[in-house]
């Protein structure tokens, strides 16, 4: 019986990462150039000035960057001197990254690869990092047991999101809203998305800090740097606090 309840749960998991892998394809565009407008802006110095501050200092680094998407974090690492791979599960979305680290001039490895499942050693990297994804996981569980574990011994995992469980999206008409001219039915499936995934039951960040220390690591967080890092006035983004959570193995 648990052995057919656990194949029901993965193959529902496995329905909803296609959901969602085609999700972001349909967005891939439209959200590269919000990117490319916090990367032209002051919100790149902003986000850089955040990761420096817990970046271990005085060498290159090989660093994980999680749900890539546009390349954003893999950018303003890259700039920095280290080596970064980013990943993500959207095609589309990597294609933009590409692009966007050709156009920026930074070198940077971009693979196809599922966030819950990654095809790395052990003990990897001396970073991972991510924004703005975790929300959408089915299992976020898997995914923070997978980051640990290719981190390196004293490794950083630095994860950035929002408690977007009990939220409702809904269309922005606000043009200079970082989700303006999303269609209904992408936000639909936004929604669909969010409901679905088991962390949207949990308040955060308190459940991550409490799975992370389970997994034996030392955790360190802040409530919200939303007015650090959302700091251009021309980008409007939603009011839900931007927590950071620092996760040393």
């Amino acid at each position: 019986m648990q052995d057919a309840l656990q194949n029901v749960i993965e193959n529902e998991d496995r329905e909803l990462s296609r959901e969602i892998e085609g999700y972001w394809d349909a967005r891939s565009h439209a959200f590269s150039q919000t990117r490319l407008k916090e990367l032209a802006g002051p919100s790149a110095a902003a986000w850089t000035q955040v990761l420096q501050a817990r970046l271990p200092q005085g060498r290159p680094l090989r660093i994980l960057d999680i749900g890539t998407g546009a390349g954003f974090f893999a950018i303003l690492l890259a700039r920095l001197g280290h080596q970064v791979t980013g990943i993500d599960m959207s095609a589309d979305m990597l294609h933009e990254a590409k692009c966007n680290a050709l156009a920026a001039g930074i070198s940077a490895r971009f693979l196809k690869m599922n966030a819950q499942e990654l095809d790395f050693a052990e003990d990897s990297f001396d970073v991972v990092v991510s924004r703005n994804l975790t929300w959408t996981l089915p299992d976020a569980m898997e995914a923070y047991r997978q980051w640990q574990r290719v981190l390196k011994p004293g490794g950083l995992l630095m994860n950035f999101d929002s408690d977007y469980g009990q939220e409702r999206f809904s269309r922005k008409e606000d043009q200079e809203n970082v989700h303006a001219n999303i269609s209904q039915d992408l936000v639909d499936a936004c929604n669909k998305i969010k409901d679905a995934v088991r962390i949207s039951t949990h308040r955060r960040p308190a459940w991550d800090v409490g799975f992370l220390q389970e997994l034996g690591m030392q955790v360190e967080w802040t409530a919200d740097i939303a007015p650090q890092v959302h700091n251009d006035p021309s980008m409007h983004y939603d009011n839900v606090p931007l927590f950071a959570i620092y996760a040393y193995k």
